[in-house]
């Protein structure tokens, strides 16, 4: 199968492809990481996007495009793949299906992870990181009480991008950006919307579902 995935920050997108990669026997393609490999590995288009990075600007679509393109031609995204976090606005959706079109490749299912707003707000603002070890907890799922890690007695805090108003930000931005996106792919009857809260193993229950 050819899936792409996507959804808001927090729903657990990233946890739901590895669990659907494996279950499926089909590689898991995060933008994020193949744009890090590309860049690891000094390819030409790698080297383009750290000038970019590294001035602090973001990575122009061509680009990520370019980068995603030569991951797709790799033996082991030719008998299927899940796409994630890309694409993430219209520019990007109809420029990967010129991609697709050259490559000969036809996506399956675009899967949209749906949340209540509250629920996913409170998920993420509860989220604490350790300074000393780096390990991430969520006060209410692992029950923590207190400031202290339960794993090297580190202090707990909470990161700038896990805080509500930043939080709402994202939140906006990414529903200004995917709208388009969904309704592009509805268009084409390839969407489906998935209810993305709940423990992990009833969101790949209703993922599995959506994809028979």
């Amino acid at each position: 199968m050819r899936i792409i995935l996507f959804g808001p920050p927090g729903v657990g997108k990233g946890t739901q492809a590895k669990i659907l990669s494996g279950e499926l026997g089909i590689v898991h393609i995060a933008s994020g990481d193949i744009l890090r490999a590309a860049i690891s590995n000094g390819t030409e288009l790698g080297k383009k996007a750290k000038t970019y990075m590294d001035k602090g600007e973001l990575v122009p679509d061509d680009v990520v495009i370019g980068i995603i393109q030569e991951r797709l031609k790799e033996d082991d995204a030719r008998k299927g793949f899940i796409l994630d976090g890309f694409p993430r606005t219209l520019a990007q959706a109809e420029a990967l299906d010129k991609v697709f079109e050259k490559s000969g490749i036809k996506v399956d299912r675009v899967v949209s992870m749906e949340v209540d707003r509250e629920m996913l707000l409170r998920r993420l603002t509860s989220r604490r990181v350790c300074r000393n070890c780096g390990s991430i907890f969520n006060l209410s799922i692992d029950r923590i009480e207190g400031s202290k890690c339960p794993k090297c007695g580190g202090e707990l805090y909470q990161r700038d991008d896990d805080k509500e108003e930043t939080i709402m930000r994202r939140f906006d931005v990414y529903t200004k950006q995917t709208q388009p996106v969904k309704e592009y792919y509805s268009q084409k009857k390839l969407l489906v919307e998935v209810d993305g809260i709940g423990e992990i193993r009833d969101v790949t229950s209703r993922l599995n579902k959506a994809l028979k």
